[in-house]
């Protein structure tokens, strides 16, 4: 994960995980995606993969249509080589680091890191795997759809305006 930085237009202080836009250069598609997530967490992150690494794609989130800046993500799940520490590039992030996602996930409730709703959601989805190989396992092979959050407006309810996912309550009266 990285801490992006706090001068950044976008999310400032917020760990994230490594990512940017696909370039013209990086293809269309799926390929595309896959290439782009390789360029980037080598930028970001100085982690070069191989060539032959395996990517899994994890998942897909499509910013919900009730936001201005829309982005239609694409996570992939890798090996890293070993004994490659994470580095922050010094422009676009300030820190970098290995973490479990339960600890990730903890840090967050415990308020002591800001992460995104949707990498919430996502480190939530790998808590159940012990190493980095069962996840790949759990995830390979698997059919991937877009989740697209709507925006509810729960402030009756005292929630405010928040995020749901498709079969939460209200996401279908959204």
């Amino acid at each position: 994960m990285l801490k992006r930085t706090e001068q950044a237009s976008f999310m400032p202080g917020v760990w994230v995980f490594p990512g940017g836009s696909v370039d013209p250069e990086d293809g269309e598609g799926e390929l595309g995606h896959r290439t782009c997530a390789v360029r980037e967490l080598a930028e970001e992150a100085s982690i070069e993969l191989a060539p032959e690494e395996e990517l899994v794609l994890f998942s897909r989130w499509v910013t919900p249509e009730a936001i201005s800046t829309r982005f239609d993500a694409w996570f992939f799940l890798a090996l890293a080589p070993a004994h490659t520490p994470p580095e922050p590039d010094g422009v676009e992030t300030t820190e970098a680091a290995w973490w479990k996602p339960a600890d990730v996930l903890a840090a967050h409730e415990a308020g002591e890191m800001a992460i995104a709703f949707p990498t919430i959601h996502q480190l939530s989805w790998l808590v159940p795997y012990a190493t980095s190989d069962e996840a790949l396992a759990a995830y390979r092979g698997r059919k991937v759809d877009s989740v697209m959050p709507k925006i509810i407006d729960d402030r009756e309810g005292g929630g405010g305006w928040r995020p749901v996912l498709p079969g939460e309550p209200g996401y279908d009266e959204a």
